[in-house]
């Protein structure tokens, strides 16, 4: 079996849990390959092999450890792999990659078992008619667009499939996937939707109306944005990708062609994944 290790700067304090990992994974017989970030913050480098790999044909798994930062960073190289991605978590707080690096016997019983279990997550694709380029085209997350330079508000004419849905008089706009709808759709009012429902959430940032709330669509949906404002540029952002494009192009975001398949921790659920992360049921006055 071989394993991709994926981490980014600043693991310094997880390095002894992620060494404990990596010394029983080699225990196993697992062939590991460890990316070339990693390698500064590992003392003894003659036990490991540090690549970053472009092709993920050969690998049988990857584990992503760090936050949910790191699990988009790492999508955006394993793209239409299909490769399982377990998410372990080194950050803060961890929608995504909510099983702690320090359980060591747990993340090595997902990685090797042959009965493997995925949340099969959909992707947002995103096309512009004047071949804007981010990295890449795809997002986990959200599409955001956000005012720039000014602080007069940005009009987002909106079409669903054709038909016109609404012009937004906003800070800005975020069009979301289900497992986006944690991130930051939630801080614009956006709902909670369980990642398998196959919708798209479209919501406003700071509308000028009160009565503009966020709408939930099908994402077999293609959604057109044409924007205006005083501003020559807006903001683009595709997860933790940006890029300032002027004013008056013009985009059209729908389901992206492929899938993440990630590992799912039998432990783990979507609804005890909330409870924890989000504190319900904690009284925050004692």
């Amino acid at each position: 079996m071989k394993v991709y290790i994926f981490g980014k700067k600043g693991l310094e304090e997880n390095i002894p849990d992620l060494l404990k990992l990596l010394s029983e994974l080699l225990d196993l017989g697992v062939d590991l390959i460890l990316n070339k970030a990693l390698e500064p913050q590992i003392s003894d480098r003659q036990s490991f092999c540090f690549d970053d790999l472009t092709s993920f044909s050969q690998i049988d798994s990857v584990i992503s450890v760090g936050g949910d930062g790191t699990l988009l960073e790492l999508i955006t190289f394993t793209r239409d792999s299909n490769v399982p991605i377990l998410a372990v978590n080194a950050g803060r707080l961890g929608f995504l990659a909510n099983l702690p690096l320090s359980a060591t016997s747990r993340i090595i019983e997902q990685v090797t078992s042959s009965n493997k279990k995925f949340d099969r997550r959909s992707l947002i694709h995103l096309d512009s008619d004047n071949n804007i380029q981010v990295q890449q085209s795809f997002a986990l997350n959200e599409f955001a667009i956000t005012k720039r330079d000014t602080s007069s508000m940005i009009v987002i004419h909106t079409y669903i499939d054709g038909e016109f849905l609404n012009s937004y008089w906003a800070d800005g706009l975020i069009v979301s996937t289900p497992t986006g709808s944690t991130g930051y759709s939630l801080s614009a009012g956006g709902p909670l939707v369980m990642p398998q429902t196959g919708n798209f959430i479209i919501a406003p940032i700071n509308p000028h109306s009160l009565t503009v709330r966020p709408v939930i669509v099908p994402d077999t949906s293609k959604i057109e944005l044409k924007i205006e404002g005083r501003s020559k540029k807006v903001l683009i952002s595709l997860d933790h990708r940006s890029k300032s494009v002027p004013i008056g192009v013009k985009f059209e975001l729908r389901k992206e062609d492929f899938y993440v398949n990630l590992i799912r921790v039998d432990s783990s659920s979507y609804f005890n994944t909330l409870r924890n992360k989000l504190n319900w049921g904690l009284d925050s006055r004692n």
